[in-house]
């Protein structure tokens, strides 16, 4: 079964799929066009974000049995074209959610203390103890929507902070446990000090979150985005930190990632981001630590031998 990798990959990648029966084809400079015209000649595909597969593209993918996303979400990828022509997706949050689950609390602990903001201003001569003081996150409620890998890895490591954790999920049962408990989201509205999103890009969720739907929160809150941008409407967050009702905001995600070009609009936004003192800003490596690059190999993997064997 012959595989074709289009985006770089941990080194063992190729070694991995040999193991499990498997000839790769690694070639992570590929361009969209290339990939197009030569998929008809394999069973397999790795990606992490190279293009999107789309019907265009599995039109061609005349012998493809699955497509391998090598991380978390899997929005680059056109699930029903797939299922219509039978083609698995495999992705590997268990790669790297241990490396997202500690990122939010860099984030949050961060926004919290007021590190950032704090470094900076003592690196330019100003030490400004009052100015600086922070908040304890011991006593505080923390407000998870999605109680999938990634939100159940942060409400892991929230564990040893004497604090409350709430989670809703609209497709998910049976997600309290020791360390967190599922509740209604008016639940989370009228008591989180802290609100964090740990849900996929859909059109449902597309947008989801604008200045309304931050405005319901009781309290003033801090908020974290580590999923995917374009589920916060960025102008509606700006409104909510002008407003107040925002004291910190910790984004690892944004609606456009290609910073250097925007339209005039996401540059007037993303202008303000960058020069509030309320924020913390970081390039989309919630999940992207040494550790996770090789850990995605393994779990992705693991999974594709165990579907071209017909394990569940």
């Amino acid at each position: 079964m012959k595989c074709l990798i289009v985006d770089y990959m941990y080194d063992n990648i190729e070694e991995l799929l040999i193991m499990a029966g498997l000839e790769p084809d690694y070639r992570p400079t590929i361009s969209r066009d290339e990939i197009v015209n030569i998929i008809h000649d394999y069973e397999g595909l790795i990606i992490r974000s190279k293009t999107r597969v789309d019907e265009a593209l599995v039109e061609q993918a005349k012998q493809l049995k699955f497509v391998g996303r090598a991380g978390a979400g899997i929005d680059n990828l056109d699930e029903e074209v797939l299922d219509r022509r039978g083609i698995k997706i495999l992705n590997a949050p268990e790669g790297n959610r241990n490396a997202l689950g500690e990122h939010c609390i860099g984030l949050l602990l961060g926004l919290l203390n007021n590190i950032v903001k704090s470094d900076m201003e003592v690196r330019q001569g100003i030490w400004d103890r009052e100015g600086n003081r922070g908040y304890e996150l011991s006593g505080k409620t923390v407000g998870l929507v999605g109680c999938g890998y990634m939100g159940t890895a942060f409400a892991e490591k929230l564990r040893g902070f004497d604090c409350e954790v709430l989670v809703f999920d609209k497709y998910k049962d049976n997600c309290t446990n020791s360390y967190m408990r599922q509740t209604s989201m008016e639940e989370i509205y009228e008591r989180a000090d802290v609100f964090s999103l740990h849900i996929p890009l859909t059109t449902e969720t597309k947008g989801l979150v604008d200045f309304d739907y931050i405005n319901k929160f009781r309290k003033k809150i801090f908020f974290l985005n580590t999923s995917r941008g374009e589920i916060v409407s960025l102008s509606g967050l700006c409104k909510a930190i002008e407003s107040g009702k925002v004291i910190g905001a910790g984004l690892d995600v944004l609606e456009n990632e290609k910073i250097n070009n925007l339209t005039t609009d996401e540059q007037k936004v993303f202008d303000y981001l960058v020069n509030s003192r309320k924020t913390i800003l970081t390039p989309h490596i919630g999940g992207w630590s040494y550790e996770s690059y090789e850990k995605i190999n393994n779990v992705l993997v693991d999974k594709i031998k165990k579907e071209i064997n017909g394990i569940q």
